[in-house]
């Protein structure tokens, strides 16, 4: 019987919902669809223990194949069950649960676990129909839940480390009383009351660094500010903190002509994270096989966000993320250090969706 939490039954109900639909809507960076972005499903392309089950739209029927095998099913059946599936969802009140009403359904359709392998991008992949191009395009989407806890875009680890160096030398009554300072924006206002700025320094792992440098040169220096304006102050949203830099301009660049230089350099940040930038590993500029994200809404609908509508895309993720404070043990930030006779401070960087 099959066992999971509200996300990994949110990939079952992504692929029942779309299915009852029969169409893939595009959303807004406000989460509404957009109806201008409507697209008609042609098929579906889930991965079950390594082998493609393709599930076929005709008319009042789909077509379910793989495996050897082939069954048809009534889109009435997949509108029950879509239904039945989101209310148990929404009404779990455990970790992980199981579902017994939708088992032998799930069965029928082939359906033998819950989520894609984790060492795998893409969650499910989808063939429409685009009536302006008159295309058939395949597109890979990773599915991101808002029916259970939000979903992280950058997961905080050594790697995400910011260094800092100290603008003067503090002595160890004033370290200590700054170290034990758990909240941030009480750790920086100590800060300030000794006249204390920060500099960046460097990225704890050159790779990653390198990694921002690909995108942009001066992204590493955009975020290191990004992360001391937002352990400042409460704000978290990206959209907020980008609008204060904007505001600051700490890289000095000619806003005159109201460029958007801090907006569009955070959003390309944004997007080659969701599509395949990790900070352990050197990042060459390919997109993964997914190319963009579907989310499940807390009302169940499902909008769709891919680099096939890149404008779309990047708004949603630019307006729908913010920064959240790792473990500082785990990830051993946010204490002042000596090294080599400086005085150092690292910042981690963690970005998860809002919910």
């Amino acid at each position: 019987m099959l066992k999971g939490n509200k996300g990994e039954w949110s990939e079952i109900y992504t692929l029942l919902k779309l299915l009852g639909d029969g169409n893939l809507h595009s959303g807004n960076a406000d989460l509404k669809k957009i109806k201008t972005l409507v697209y008609p499903i042609i098929k579906i392309i889930r991965t079950e223990l390594d082998k493609d089950f393709e599930y076929i739209l005709n008319k009042n029927f789909v077509i379910v194949t793989g495996d050897n095998n082939e069954v048809t099913i009534s889109l009435k059946r997949f509108q029950e069950y879509t239904k039945l599936l989101l209310n148990k969802i929404k009404s779990s009140e455990k970790g992980t649960f199981f579902i017994p009403e939708i088992e032998i359904f799930l069965d029928d359709i082939k359906c033998k676990s819950l989520k894609a392998k984790s060492s795998v991008k893409t969650d499910i992949k989808i063939i429409i129909h685009d009536l302006k191009t008159n295309t058939q395009p395949l597109l890979g989407f990773s599915i991101k839940s808002q029916l259970g806890r939000p979903s992280t875009l950058l997961n905080a680890s050594k790697s995400t480390n910011f260094i800092y160096e100290l603008s003067a030398n503090l002595n160890n009554e004033q370290i200590n009383e700054i170290n034990n300072t758990k909240k941030f924006v009480e750790k920086f206002n100590k800060l300030s009351q000794n006249n204390i700025n920060l500099s960046f320094v460097n990225t704890e792992k050159l790779i990653f660094k390198n990694n921002l440098v690909l995108i942009d040169s001066l992204l590493p220096e955009i975020v290191a500010h990004l992360l001391i304006l937002s352990s400042k102050s409460n704000k978290t949203t990206i959209f907020d903190l980008t609008k204060q830099l904007n505001q600051l301009n700490p890289l000095k660049y000619d806003l005159q002509y109201n460029h958007n230089f801090y907006e569009y350099k955070i959003k390309h940040l944004l997007t080659d994270i969701a599509l395949g930038l990790m900070p352990a590993k050197v990042w060459r500029g390919t997109y993964d096989t997914t190319g963009g994200y579907l989310v499940v809404k807390k009302s169940g609908e499902i909008l769709a966000y891919h680099i096939y509508n890149k404008n779309e895309f990047e708004d949603y993720l630019f307006e729908n993320t913010r920064l959240i404070r790792a473990s500082t043990t785990r990830h051993e930030f946010g204490k002042i250090y000596t090294q080599k006779g400086k005085q150092l401070i690292k910042l981690n960087l963690q970005i998860r969706f809002k919910n």
